[in-house]
């Protein structure tokens, strides 16, 4: 588990007439920057309709996962709330786009819900895990809780694309939290 809080990441490219390359990932960088996690899993989704919303999700101890996320096609709207007990920011929530074209990749830490929303159609979405998925240990909270009020950029009355597994979580309020607040704030944009 890392020390450091949500961070938004922006790997640069280096671009010529052909296009533009980038590292995306580097155990050297990211420890230098304070992720030292080892990821395990990579994960892999499309959403086909525009405005789809996954989420919030997480995984309880002891198979919390960080996870570093990114829009490999399209943009969506990146979202993690804190859910550490005892934090001054818990229930807040931090929020920005990413896009295949911005390039920019989102660092959740455990103790952190995550969701995105697609922001048009046919989004790929990518992430690392730093734990497998344990069935047994997966949670969530309802993406459109009244105390946590993420703003999420839907067009007037438009309601999301839901599975009916995000449908159906519980509020924040109904939640116990196993996860505690070790001193990282809530969000780094450096």
């Amino acid at each position: 588990m890392t020390d450091n809080p949500v961070q938004l990441i922006r790997p640069r490219r280096h671009g010529d007439t052909r296009g533009w390359f980038t590292e995306v990932y580097n155990v050297e960088t990211f420890a230098a920057i304070g992720i030292d996690c080892t990821f395990v899993q990579d994960n892999h989704s499309l959403s086909a309709p525009a405005f789809t919303l996954r989420g919030l999700h997480f995984q309880t101890p002891p198979h919390g996962q960080d996870k570093l996320v990114r829009c490999i096609r399209g943009r969506i709207f990146d979202v993690a709330v804190d859910l550490r007990a005892e934090s001054p920011t818990y229930g807040k929530w931090v929020g920005t786009e990413l896009s295949a074209d911005n390039g920019h990749q989102l660092f959740v830490p455990v103790g952190f819900a995550h969701a995105f929303l697609t922001l048009e159609a046919d989004c790929e979405v990518s992430y690392k895990c730093s734990d497998l998925y344990a069935p047994d240990c997966d949670g969530g909270v309802r993406w459109d809780d009244a105390t946590i009020a993420i703003g999420w950029p839907l067009p007037a009355g438009t309601q999301p694309e839901l599975s009916a597994k995000d449908a159906a979580l519980p509020p924040l309020s109904a939640f116990n939290s196993p996860f505690t607040y070790d001193g990282r704030p809530l969000l780094d944009l450096e």
